[in-house]
């Protein structure tokens, strides 16, 4: 298989592992509704998936980087159909969690080695490439909301996770066996010519910026991402019908729908602006977005079809970090080691996803999501200032001394 059909498959795995995290949204008011666990403890699932996906991808990483990816991503296959078999028949929180932890196993064995091999397979291309395939993983749930509904209204969500786990599990297995490493290639223009192990590269301080950037801009979007549905309740819009585009939808639904759209776009599309502009420009234009697009749809997300376009905005502006952040880190560290590097990277998931409990709890304190949307968007506005002002003097000071290195050696 030729590098572009390497992509295509990786692609297919992100479509099946997205409904994990962006269909998650759909379940907790059936959950909550049967059992009267409570919004948090339940929501605590979503931080566990999140983390348990995002702090283990760096070993997954290691594993592709060492024996390729292949049986790194028939793993994640199983613990995939696995977890959400689990979820349908779990009656307990324990039971609940245990299913988010190997969700969360699952889609990091997928996630890591795919977007891992994209960086490796188009060094001309890495913002695009990146971009494309976690593109999958933002557009992927949006063709499934629909029927995902249905089946919870017409047969219950313990129908929804039972199927659709079989069937996202199986297609994973069948992809799996095509896809394989990538040979060497030629170092870029504007990327570093010697590749750092992980151990140098969790001693560079520009890994530490990258870092609390992604941090940063992660928590705002994965508490949009698990707290939608919730939001369209506490705003009473949720049922309301909005027309757009030719469709009528109820407002939740069509926001749903759209958003994911949205977030799958912008991954390839800021990819690609990032590989002409830069990656820190395009980061500041980006995060500038999304810190306005969180400030008007807590100002105005009361009206429905403001809902709807506001939390698109959100989401387009929030995408983008899974394409600029692995393809600077690889633009630093180099590819011999991109996928366990961007792991360790993406382990900032992790660590933003222990706010969307707290996020919870605030507003159930409260009783006003006003606080939660102004942290966010402060976050994204500093992570704005941050890669003009630090990051881009830093990176540039890191690759010159590591080609002058590369050239002495």
């Amino acid at each position: 298989m030729g590098r572009w059909l390497q992509l295509l498959a990786g692609v297919v795995c992100m479509v099946m592992i997205a409904n994990l995290q962006y269909g998650w949204t759909l379940f907790v008011q059936p959950i909550d509704a049967k059992y009267g666990w409570g919004r948090p403890a339940i929501q605590v699932a979503f931080t566990i998936f999140v983390v348990t996906e995002a702090w283990l991808v760096p070993l997954e990483g290691w594993f592709v980087d060492r024996f390729g990816p292949r049986r790194v991503v028939l793993a994640g296959g199983l613990f995939v159909g696995t977890a959400w078999v689990i979820n349908a028949y779990a009656d307990s929180l324990p039971l609940l969690y245990l299913g988010a932890a190997l969700g969360g196993i699952g889609v990091g064995c997928v996630y890591g080695t795919c977007v891992g091999s994209a960086l490796k397979w188009f060094p001309d291309r890495r913002g695009l490439a990146a971009g494309i395939t976690a593109a999958g993983f933002g557009v992927g749930s949006a063709f499934t909301i629909i029927p995902i509904q249905r089946v919870i209204h017409g047969s219950g969500y313990e129908a929804a996770f039972l199927w659709f786990g079989l069937g996202q599990g199986l297609i994973i297995l069948a992809i799996a066996p095509l896809l394989r490493a990538a040979p060497p290639q030629e170092t870029m223009a504007k990327q570093t010519s010697r590749s750092y192990s992980p151990a140098e590269t969790l001693r560079s301080p520009v890994f530490w910026l990258l870092y609390l950037m992604m941090v940063l801009v992660s928590a705002g979007g994965l508490m949009a991402t698990a707290q939608l549905a919730p939001i369209a309740h506490e705003f009473h819009v949720a049922d309301v019908p909005v027309s757009l585009l030719s469709l009528t939808l109820p407002a939740l639904t069509f926001a749903l729908s759209i958003d994911r759209v949205l977030n799958g776009v912008t991954r390839p599309f800021f990819g690609w602006v990032s590989d002409r502009i830069g990656r820190e420009s395009t980061m500041f234009i980006a995060f500038a977005l999304e810190a306005v697009g969180i400030l008007a749809l807590g100002a105005y997300g009361h009206d429905p079809l403001l809902f709807v376009l506001l939390g698109g905005m959100v989401f387009f502006a929030w995408g983008e970090i899974y394409s600029l952040f692995p393809s600077t880190c690889t633009d630093c560290y180099g590819s011999r080691y991109a996928a366990t590097n961007a792991g360790l990277l993406y382990t900032a998931k992790g660590v933003a996803s222990l706010l969307v409990p707290v996020a919870s709890l605030l507003v159930a304190e409260t009783g006003n999501w006003h606080i939660v949307f102004t942290a966010a968007a402060a976050m994204n506005a500093l992570a704005a200032v941050l890669a003009i002002l630090v990051l881009r003097p830093m990176r540039i000071r890191l690759m010159a001394r590591s080609n002058l290195i590369r050239g002495r050696s």
